[in-house]
C-alpha cells in the first residue's frame, strides 16, 4: 500500500548516528520555515504518540539491558506505525510540513547494518508498519564516529541505545551512505562536521528547493508574529 496519492504536503526526514546534530538542525530548520510561514509538525522516533512514547521509555531504560535485537527492532516498528497512522497522515493530507527527528532508514541502519540484522527482513518490517509511506526528502546528516561520539558524551543524556561499541557505530555510519548512495534521488547528504550554522545553511537549500518542486507554498499572514 502506497499513501504518497493521499499526501499533498511533504516528508522529510533528518537521519545519522550519533552527536550529529541533527535535533539541534530540525529545531533550527522548524523556527526558519515558520518565519517564511510554512505550516510545520516535528515529529521525533521513537514517540510522538501516548502508544508510541510508552514504548520510546522501554527501548530506553537500561533496566532493560537484556533486550533481545529482534524486540528492539519489533518495538520500533510498533512505535511508527502508530506515529504514521496518527500523526504524520493526517497531517501530510491537510498540505503540512513534516520534519522527521529519525523516520524508517534509523531501522535500516542500526538494526540492520549495526545490530546485522538479516536486512531483507527488517525491510519488510518497516513496509509493514510504515504502510509503504516513505519520506520525499532524507537529510543524512554525516558526521565522523570518532567526533560524533565525543559530541554525544558531552552532550549528557546517555541511554541504553548509546551503550555500544565503535565498531557498531562505524556499521551505522556505512549503513547509512549504502542507503543514501542506493536512492539519490531521496537522500541529500550534508556533512555535518562544519560548524553549525554552515550546516543549517546547507540543508535550508536544499529544503527550499524540495518545497518548490513539490509546489508547497507558505501560507499568506501565517509568519510568526511573537
Amino acid at each position: 500500500m502506497d499513501h504518497s496519492h493521499e499526501r499533498k504536503g511533504v516528508f522529510i526526514t533528518f537521519e545519522g548516528s550519533e552527536g550529529c546534530g541533527k535535533t539541534r538542525q530540525v529545531a533550527e530548520l522548524d523556527k526558519y520555515l515558520q518565519q517564511q510561514g510554512y505550516p510545520v509538525l516535528v515529529i521525533r522516533e521513537p514517540g510522538g504518540t501516548t502508544i508510541g512514547d510508552q514504548i520510546r521509555g522501554i527501548l530506553l531504560d537500561f533496566k532493560n539491558a537484556e533486550m533481545c535485537f529482534r524486540t528492539e527492532t519489533l518495538l520500533f516498528q510498533a512505535s511508527r506505525a502508530q506515529l504514521v497512522d496518527q500523526v504524520i497522515l493526517p497531517y501530510l493530507h491537510e498540505g503540512g510540513v513534516i520534519l522527521g527527528d529519525r523516520y524508517a532508514d534509523s531501522t535500516l541502519a542500526y538494526q540492520g547494518y549495526g545490530r546485522q540484522l538479516d536486512l531483507e527482513q527488517v525491510k519488510s518490517l518497516v513496509a509493514f508498519a510504515t504502510g509503504g509511506l516513505k519520506p520525499d526528502l532524507t537529510m543524512l546528516l554525516d558526521v565522523d564516529v570518532e567526533v560524533g561520539l565525543q559530541r554525544r558524551a558531552g552532550g549528557g543524556g546517555w541511554n541504553r541505545l548509546d551503550n555500544q561499541a565503535l565498531a557498531f557505530y562505524k556499521r551505522v555510519r556505512q549503513g547509512y551512505l549504502n542507503l543514501a548512495q542506493a536512492d539519490p534521488e531521496r537522500w541529500a547528504i550534508i556533512d555535518a562536521g562544519q560548524p553549525l550554522e554552515q550546516v543549517q545553511a546547507a540543508i535550508q537549500q536544499v529544503v527550499m528547493h524540495k518545497l518548490g518542486e513539490k509546489g508547497i507554498a507558505p501560507t499568506p499572514n501565517r509568519s510568526s508574529s511573537g
